[in-house]
């Protein structure tokens, strides 16, 4: 029998408090799996793109988001908008108890409308949820899901090989597999600079030194061989004026930033 892998949900809440019990109870569940959080309802619709979580918990109440609307009405029309060739479950987390509200939630497509003040309610009650309407999801459309996340992974990828190949990164050198690698492993996971050269040790059997060097020399052959006008046309962000290089690292993240635009 085939293993059923974990639910990927993602979450967007402006309650820390939510978020940090959101957290907890996934980790002591085997079947749950918070892809990424966040207090934006514009962010949320970034995550979408790039992690595609089968299942979204929506706040509609978001006051204290920095990056978003207050409130996330949008949020669903927005989604369709994207296109996707599959619909994420979503179900919507609220302290309002307002049937105007809620009719404009399930007419936009909302799945389950959850009361956080009702007795009932708790992170597992939500999480259930989700793995209920899962169950009840045709085949066909997680096949699809699928799909879309190995089409997502292969023009993410085509983005970074076309950018390394803009300034003169080729594939014959050895360190344009580790930038490769680095900037899709931040796009997909947005983790630190640290986690990704222990990631890269992982998966390439190299101590972290073999790994930075080979990054750094991968940058200092296309600042050699590129002309500036290319370089200062296809890389536009600051260089340190005494080494006349980026970093390893300002390098990577540069890229990530450009291609998470792209996407």
């Amino acid at each position: 029998m085939e293993e059923v892998k974990p639910m990927k949900i993602l979450v967007i809440e402006d309650d820390v408090n939510d978020c940090n019990n959101l957290i907890d109870c996934a980790k002591k569940r085997k079947d749950i799996e918070i892809v990424a959080i966040t207090d934006s309802d514009i962010e949320g619709l970034k995550y979408v793109r790039m992690k595609r979580p089968e299942g979204i918990v929506l706040d509609i109440e978001l006051n204290n988001s920095t990056t978003g609307n207050t409130d996330a009405l949008s949020f669903i029309p927005e989604l369709k908008r994207l296109n996707l060739r599959y619909k994420p479950i979503i179900i919507v987390t609220t302290h309002v108890n307002s049937k105007r509200i809620y009719d404009i939630l399930h007419r936009d497509g909302a799945d389950i409308i959850l009361y956080k003040d009702h007795a009932n309610y708790s992170y597992d009650y939500v999480f259930n949820k989700f793995l209920n309407l899962r169950e009840l999801t045709p085949k066909q459309t997680v096949e699809t899901l699928k799909e879309e996340i190995k089409e997502n992974e292969d023009k993410v990828s085509e983005y970074i090989n076309h950018e390394m190949d803009l300034i003169g990164i080729t594939s014959k050198l050895k360190g344009r597999q580790y930038v490769h690698d680095a900037i899709f492993y931040l796009i997909q996971n947005g983790n630190t600079g640290e986690n990704v050269i222990r990631y890269l040790t992982k998966i390439h059997k190299k101590s972290s030194n073999t790994i930075t060097n080979g990054i750094q020399n991968a940058i200092i052959h296309a600042w050699r061989v590129s002309s500036i006008d290319d370089l200062e046309k296809y890389y536009t962000a600051r260089v340190n004026y005494e080494t006349g290089i980026p970093t390893p690292m300002e390098f990577i993240y540069y890229y990530v930033d450009k291609i998470k635009k792209m996407i």
